[in-house]
């Protein structure tokens, strides 16, 4: 059986940009092994499989896999997902309705004279602010000292709406920059409550770098050992909602946009806007562009 696939960068409006993405759209009859393993020769941060749908109301049940496991939500992967969807639908839809793991994640389809420009999707789980690391813990994390971890606003947290990080505030752009993760202290300090990454900010940003407002960078185990994300949406959704959960407005609309892949040399744009009434969380957004990069075909040894 020939399985079709598209490669797209995500949360980019240029090629060679963001984040790559696998796309698998003949996902049916492959088990999670199989899976497993294709997102592992993909090589890719995350490899989506998109299925039939368990309820046929919603679009697809997508399934999403990094080189070593399955997540139950992630960012780049449902944005980049609906991106190609939506650019093969026969019928435009202006939203789609995703089965994950961690829930139904809805992603809605933004369009100009009838092209497909971005998505945006809305975290499928409310805030949850889990365990907190030391500003030490963290610091040897990602090679920098206590003295360059930021305390004032928040203590690193590991936060959630869909998949943990630890999230800390970075002092300046440049410790940002010279940032390297350390195998040792995340062996020492990861996993926690789920979270097995540290994503980190700073608020340091330079006019030359508008219109971010926050630059981050976020490493996570890989195949091959500790490696840098490009671009992390629910990680940053996630810290979007940290930070209108510390926000003291209580109705209205709290919006960031955020640098993150720009030390990496595949800068990326993430578009995030979190709703809050009564002092709660309503709901929380993250979205940006896609560029098509590749299609093509495979077929596993063993299917006909």
């Amino acid at each position: 059986m020939q399985r079709r696939y598209i490669t797209v960068d995500v949360f980019t409006d240029r090629a060679f940009g963001g984040n790559q993405l696998a796309v698998v759209l003949d996902a049916g009859g492959l088990s999670t092994q199989q899976m497993q393993a294709i997102a592992t020769e993909f090589n890719y941060s995350e490899t989506t499989f998109v299925l039939p749908p368990q309820n046929p109301a919603h679009d697809a049940e997508v399934r999403i896999f990094t080189p070593v496991r399955e997540l139950p939500f992630a960012g780049h992967p449902n944005i980049g997902t609906a991106f190609v969807l939506a650019t093969r639908a026969k019928e435009p839809k202006p939203r789609l309705l995703f089965e994950e793991k961690a829930g139904l994640v809805p992603v809605e389809i933004v369009r100009e004279q009838g092209r497909v420009v971005s998505t945006e999707l809305t975290a499928p789980q409310p805030l949850s602010r889990l365990a907190h690391c030391s500003a030490e813990e963290v610091a040897a994390c990602i090679s920098l000292t206590a003295a360059d971890i930021v305390l004032d606003h928040h203590a690193p947290q590991i936060v959630s709406v869909g998949t943990p990080f630890v999230v800390a505030e970075v002092r300046s752009r440049e410790a940002v920059r010279r940032a390297k993760p350390d195998a040792a202290a995340f062996a020492r300090v990861l996993p926690r409550d789920g979270a097995f990454s540290v994503y980190f900010y700073t608020r340091d940003v330079a006019a030359a770098e508008a219109p971010c407002e926050r630059q981050a960078r976020m490493f996570f185990p890989g195949a091959s050992g500790l490696i840098e994300d490009p671009a992390t949406g629910s990680a940053t959704v996630a810290a979007a909602a940290l930070f209108a959960d510390l926000d003291p407005t209580r109705n209205g609309e709290l919006k960031l946009t955020v640098g993150q892949g720009f030390d990496m040399g595949r800068p990326s744009l993430l578009l995030t806007r979190v709703r809050k009434q009564d002092g709660k969380i309503v709901s929380a957004h993250v979205g940006g562009s896609c560029v098509q990069m590749m299609e093509g075909t495979f077929r596993l040894a063993g299917e006909g």
